[in-house]
């Protein structure tokens, strides 16, 4: 396929991981980010990702730290069961902002 630069790709880990490594999360309120059609040379241009939400200021402040808890570990140890299942990695600096926001706004 034929991404954004021009470039052909195959659909390879390093493809769409190039996609979330070069969208710009960081400026987008939420981490909402359509994947498809990103910059880069190494980009899969047709690549999405999954969400998650949670309260700013949960009812349950246990079960919210538990929660962040689950996924700081899969963060931190999940990413070749992610593969097994065939599902992508995020990217460090990602995973990075994500573990900032945790600190930041969710009041647990």
């Amino acid at each position: 396929m034929i991404n954004k630069a021009g470039k052909t790709v195959q659909p390879t880990v390093g493809a769409f991981q190039a996609a979330a490594s070069n969208a710009d999360w960081a400026k987008a309120p939420g981490y909402y980010v359509i994947l498809t059609d990103q910059p880069g040379e190494a980009s899969w241009p047709i690549t999405a990702a999954t969400f998650i939400l949670m309260h700013k200021t949960p009812v349950d402040k246990a079960a919210s730290a538990e929660a962040i808890k689950f996924f700081k570990w899969s963060f931190e140890k999940g990413d070749k069961m992610a593969e097994e299942l065939d599902y992508i990695p995020m990217p460090e600096p990602v995973v990075k902002l994500i573990e900032k926001t945790w600190s930041v706004d969710i009041k647990s």
